[in-house]
């Protein structure tokens, strides 16, 4: 963490805004959205989406191997991270990756020329679960790139205390003196901070980096950067194209706080986004579906039918 002394000057406010609720399960159940419903994506460059939810697991816990309640589903063009703090995450996909991991921890994916994956089924019934579902926008040249994985259990998950009273979780980028485990394509840096009353932390982000967003998900702010307070629920983009303008002060008085900072450089691509794929042009989109009509989705997948845990090589089974 940066001293007050040797801070650059702090960051100016552009936008104040407010969290979206949205229904990507197609059911009764919601989600906080910090972007694209709070900043919108040409704003928010190259973060595509935060989603935050915090909900009891209603169903328990998968009663077969290959039940997953969040059913399997196709990605292409995109990273994208499942970073949970309460619960127990579980995962498979066309990789031929069956994982669960402990809170709070994180699942990855540069999901690159495309993934079939599926999720949750890990808790008992009443288990709050809490956690972001983020995606993060790549370059055009690279969104055809052979897809990656990864898992991050909790000790695996930098934690860094500011202060006595400030502590952070990182979850990308180099901040804070570590390198968050995240590896995406695009320069970025995601930083989850939990501040306890009479909290003050001050932290800069990096250079090059031309987006900052602010997301104040539980509790309040009383002040950052000379403005507030911040209820839970805002979205506050900063100016971050002042290379002498880096910082960021946040203070609160009476009440625990969760903010999350999301800092990125800019791609300055267009953007075709149809649900789970994100390229840069509505023909690629069509073809992407021509793929999936096909049966040629996803072309990098392994060899057995990785639906079925019967299916796998014995060595690579798991729940």
């Amino acid at each position: 963490m940066a001293t007050t002394s040797s801070m650059s000057s702090l960051l100016n406010i552009k936008v104040i805004s407010k969290q979206g609720i949205t229904r990507p399960f197609g059911d009764h159940r919601t989600v906080k959205q910090a972007f694209p419903a709070g900043i919108s994506s040409d704003l928010s460059d190259p973060f595509l989406m935060c989603d935050y939810f915090d909900m009891k697991e209603t169903n328990g816990r998968a009663k077969h191997p290959d039940e997953f309640p969040i059913d399997w589903h196709p990605h292409r063009g995109f990273d994208i991270a499942s970073y949970l703090k309460t619960g127990i995450g579980r995962h498979g996909d066309s990789l031929g990756n069956r994982e669960t991991f402990d809170t709070p921890g994180m699942q990855w994916m540069s999901v690159g020329s495309g993934v079939e994956h599926a999720e949750g089924g890990a808790n008992d019934k009443g288990v709050l679960v809490q956690g972001f579902q983020i995606w993060i926008n790549v370059p055009g040249e690279r969104k055809m790139d052979d897809p990656r994985y990864g898992t991050v259990p909790t000790k695996d998950l930098p934690l860094v205390e500011l202060n006595d009273r400030v502590c952070a979780r990182v979850l990308a980028g180099n901040i804070l003196g570590v390198s968050g485990p995240f590896k995406t394509v695009q320069q970025v840096e995601m930083v989850d901070f939990e501040l306890k009353p009479n909290a003050l932390m001050e932290v800069e982000i990096g250079a090059g980096l031309d987006t900052a967003i602010i997301y104040v998900y539980e509790g309040s702010i009383d002040d950052m950067n000379g403005s507030g307070p911040l209820e839970a629920g805002t979205v506050v983009l900063m100016d971050a194209d002042s290379s002498d303008r880096r910082g960021l002060r946040l203070s609160n008085f009476s009440d625990n706080a969760c903010v999350m900072l999301f800092a990125g450089k800019k791609l300055n691509e267009p953007i075709a986004w149809h649900g789970p794929i994100v390229m840069n042009t509505q023909e690629q989109i069509r073809g992407t579906l021509n793929e999936l009509r096909s049966g040629t989705f996803p072309p990098k997948r392994v060899e057995w039918d990785y639906k079925r845990l019967s299916a796998f090589p014995p060595t690579d089974k798991k729940q």
